[in-house]
């Protein structure tokens, strides 16, 4: 019996490989051996013959112990009857077939696995030392204000002990990524301090932490204008000597809330041999967030790659894209290829510089236009994400999410040993709770509680709360500094209010930023339900309905809000 293997190999060659004439019982009792000259003279490629020699190695009769047929799908058929293996291959993806003339033996579909594992082994697992990771930390956070007046939007306090930033840190370290840039710019004083004390690593070639403040050249004077702009100012930073064996390229949003592994979102990038890859998410995974249409597309559920097809109706009006969230269900998601850009990114290195210097030069932002102008050229892939995922941009998320952390069991968690979530050290006593009542709060190191009730509440560092205290759905970002028993009595001696929260005060629905000074008897309840206010030389705004105590704001006795 004549045994062929066609192996299709594209961009290479197409050959026929045959063996001499051997009888099956030599096969099937184990003592065939491989024929010395196994190529025919219509191939001679050492490419093919490395393929063919590889496959023989793997196909090893010596163990082989069958009757002389076998059972498959239902009908006896006898064993090994001319089976043709194809190899086939699309943007470097391999997906093997197999096709027969009469039906497949057992040894047929050994050498279909077999092939299979070969080419899964030739997608090589990817060196976290080729990834460069550039989070996006400079933006002016404009829908965090009053939070933003002082601070970077990725330096915003969050969950009582950390901020913004600290996230997307903590998951480069968890994932393994060792070469990470912050990019900053607007109040990037705090921003720069923190990433300083909390993230200092070795200056050694491959590991390290770096802020890039944006700056102003003789070639240019301005300041960056987008994502895609903060970036490519910065891309001179790739002819670094650290940065030679730099592949791909990662870049992030600094105030999104989320667990991720980084580096299987770029092994499933370089698995694909995609150019781009876009980090999304279903529709029933949105959690509320708020969508724009620009970050809305369609998924090629055969290949991967993503499109933008919405028409001027749906970008301007929204009304298709509010329908389409409000229709969407875990079910429902299954059959349709609708999803949301997270805003997390890999390139491959060569394409990102050439995207942002060469083909679109004037473009300033990576979601509404060089990503919707890059896949009309480029391989650009989409990789789902279904677990949580919430973007912290604006003031009514910012509340719910830290109140969420409350939960049980919290969406988001700070506890969880596998994932931990980094911050400065800051080395702070434990907690003072005097004859206090907490329930579903967190409550972070150094505060002195006394003989007040906190429900469904964050209370931040070195907080202090007075006797008669009542907070109810609040988020106290804490104090920078302590102030001593002394200072406190001189102040009231002055007639002045001291830091933290003063006696017999209620308070709910309100975010109170650092350092304020908040005195007795106050309300701040927003008892007329007033969503949209501005109060600057008090200190006071009220956004979506929440109040909002800025940072070192002074309210005095007996102010109801």
């Amino acid at each position: 019996m004549a045994t062929y293997i066609q192996a299709n190999i594209p961009g290479m060659i197409s050959c026929n490989l045959r063996s001499k004439k051997v009888d099956q019982s030599s096969i099937l009792s184990g003592s065939y051996r491989r024929p010395k000259t196994l190529l025919s003279s219509k191939c001679s490629t050492s490419g093919s013959d490395g393929l063919v020699e590889s496959l023989w190695r793997q196909f090893d009769f010596s163990d082989r112990r069958r009757t002389s047929s076998t059972k498959i799908n239902g009908e006896n058929s006898k064993c090994l009857l001319n089976p043709t293996v194809a190899l086939l291959g699309k943007k470097s993806k391999r997906v093997h077939k197999i096709t027969r003339t009469s039906s497949l033996s057992d040894i047929a579909k050994e050498l279909i696995v077999q092939a299979s594992l070969k080419d899964s082994d030739m997608k090589s697992k990817v060196d976290p030392k080729s990834v460069a990771c550039m989070i996006l930390g400079g933006g002016a956070g404009t829908r965090l204000f009053p939070l933003t007046k002082r601070r970077a939007k990725s330096a915003v306090p969050i969950g009582g002990s950390y901020r913004l930033i600290d996230i997307q840190m903590s998951n480069c370290i968890n994932s393994g990524l060792k070469k990470v840039y912050v990019l900053t710019q607007f109040n990037s004083a705090p921003l720069n301090r923190h990433i300083s004390r909390s993230y200092n690593c070795s200056t050694c070639r491959d590991k390290f932490v770096e802020v890039l403040a944006a700056t102003q050249t003789l070639e240019d004077s301005r300041w960056s204008v987008g994502t895609a702009d903060a970036v490519r100012r910065f891309s001179w930073i790739f002819d670094d000597i650290r940065n030679q064996s730099v592949e791909y390229v990662l870049t992030l949003s600094g105030d999104h809330l989320y667990h991720m592994d980084y580096m299987d979102f770029v092994q499933s990038h370089h698995n694909s041999g995609a150019d781009i890859t876009v980090s999304c998410l279903p529709l029933f995974a949105m959690n509320g967030n708020e969508i724009s249409p620009k970050d809305l597309m369609e998924v090629d559920l055969d290949t991967g790659q993503i499109s933008y097809t919405y028409d001027d109706d749906t970008i301007h009006h929204g009304s298709k894209l509010s329908a389409m969230v409000l229709q969407s269900s875990k079910e429902k998601s299954k059959k349709t290829n609708n999803v949301a850009s997270m805003g997390l990114y890999v390139f491959k290195k060569d394409v990102l510089l050439k995207l942002l210097n060469w083909c679109y030069p004037k473009a300033n932002h990576f979601d509404s236009e060089v990503i919707p102008a890059a896949v009309k050229e480029f391989d650009v892939q989409a990789y789902v994400f279904t677990d949580y995922w919430q973007d912290v941009g604006t003031i009514k998320s910012y509340f719910e999410a830290n109140l969420s952390f409350t939960d049980e069991p919290s969406k988001f968690g700070f506890y969880d040993p596998a994932r931990p979530v980094y911050t400065s050290p800051r080395h702070l006593p434990p907690t003072i709770m005097d004859h206090s009542r907490i329930a579903h709060s967190i409550v972070a190191h150094g505060c002195f509680l006394q003989n007040c009730s906190i429900k469904h509440s964050v209370v931040g560092l070195r907080s202090r709360i007075s006797n008669g205290v009542n907070l109810n759905d609040v988020v106290m970002l804490g104090a920078d500094d302590y102030e001593t028993d002394e200072e406190r009595e001189a102040l009231t001696l002055l007639g002045k209010i001291p830091m933290g929260i003063g006696e017999n005060t209620r308070i709910s629905k309100c975010i109170i930023d650092k350092d304020a000074r908040i005195g007795k008897n106050v309300i701040l309840t927003n008892t007329d339900g007033v969503q949209e206010a501005n109060h600057p030389l008090e200190g006071v705004y009220i956004r979506s309905g929440i109040i909002i105590i800025s940072e070192g704001a002074l309210i005095h006795d007996g102010v109801v809000i």
